[in-house]
């Protein structure tokens, strides 16, 4: 039945980092494998085709990154709860409904290396499996109490939010930079910010120390979208199965681009006239090339390390111990990780 699935293949992703207590990574990731099941049972339908939709991003896997928040932070309290398990599992659920849509509004043809849903089944399927994983994450969530029901309510509400500034773009007389960042924070920081948050709460630590988790994992969710933003400028190969430059060749602006848009320099006249409208593929290799080559790839990182700072700022807060250095070091991994 789960034929189609990747079996046992539970991405440890940022728990392989070897700053990170071998024994606090080995609970979180077998917290991983039985998120894993859950998710498996939660997409089961009685329609072999939505069955088979609905399975398809979970097969193609994903680092469970939010998942892992879940259960990292609720090691500042008591990771033995019962319910902490679901609520990892409705995050990543509330995660995996968002890329369906996320897929048909870019009109997106791959989605972690694979064919995204869109492609394969068309735009009404893939938006109606992006319902009903919603639906099913909803389900489970009903079980796990008002507060948890309301937090998922804020943060879906965000999420549309950001969709919705980033559809309809900055209006007249807002700074285009701050316009992005707010799709940001809207779209990526803030479900990875109740990620974390839930797992506190589920772990029944301090209320000080939820809300503090929650800041931190709001900049370092704005960190980890700026670190992919330069990433398809900077590198040859993606992470997230998505070709480099795809960014450019669809006149989609990200950091880097917004430094090179406010420089006066004539010589960036023809950089600044790439950017920000569909390019063929000469035209995109052109691009690359001057975009790699500018000072706004080092003001771009720049702005990285500023956000990871800010998450850092945050985490110093917290107690000593495993868990707080489980979190330093994805502040570390999301800087470094662009070289």
């Amino acid at each position: 039945m789960w034929s189609f699935l990747v079996s046992g293949a539970v991405p440890s992703g940022f728990l392989a980092l070897p700053s990170i207590d071998a024994t606090l990574a080995r609970e979180v990731q077998e917290g991983l494998e039985q998120v894993e099941e859950v998710l498996r049972e939660a997409v089961v339908a009685s329609d072999p085709m939505l069955y088979e939709a609905a399975a398809h991003l979970l097969a193609a896997g994903g680092k469970r990154f939010r998942a892992t928040l879940v259960l990292l932070a609720a090691r500042f309290g008591d990771p033995t709860s019962s319910d902490l398990v679901k609520a990892a599992a409705v995050i990543e659920l509330t995660h995996v409904a968002t890329l369906y849509h996320d897929d048909v509004m870019d009109e997106a043809e791959l989605r972690r290396g694979e064919p995204s849903a869109n492609q394969r089944w068309g735009n009404t399927i893939a938006i109606l499996t992006g319902d009903y994983v919603f639906a099913q994450a909803s389900l489970m969530l009903a079980d796990l109490g008002t507060d948890a029901v309301r937090m998922q309510a804020q943060t879906f509400a965000r999420l549309v939010q950001g969709q919705v500034l980033e559809t309809s773009g900055p209006r007249e007389g807002t700074d285009p930079m701050d316009h992005y960042l707010q799709v940001i924070a809207d779209k990526t920081a803030s479900l990875i910010a109740s990620s974390a948050e839930m797992g506190a709460m589920f772990g029944k630590a301090d209320p000080k120390v939820q809300e503090t988790i929650a800041r931190a994992c709001e900049a370092l969710g704005v960190a980890f979208q700026l670190s992919d933003d330069i990433l398809d400028v900077a590198s040859e190969t993606s992470e997230s199965g998505k070709v480099p430059g795809t960014d450019l060749r669809e006149g989609v602006l990200t950091l880097p681009m917004f430094h090179v848009r406010r420089s006066a320099d004539p010589a960036d006249a023809r950089l600044r006239d790439l950017l920000g409208r569909p390019l063929d593929d000469a035209e995109t290799e052109e691009a690359l090339s001057l975009l790699r080559a500018h000072p706004a790839m080092d003001a771009a990182r720049s702005d990285l390390v500023s956000w990871a700072d800010k998450a850092r700022a945050e985490l110093a807060t917290l107690p000593t111990g495993p868990p707080r250095e489980a979190f330093e070091a994805l502040c570390d991994y999301v800087v470094e990780r662009t070289g």
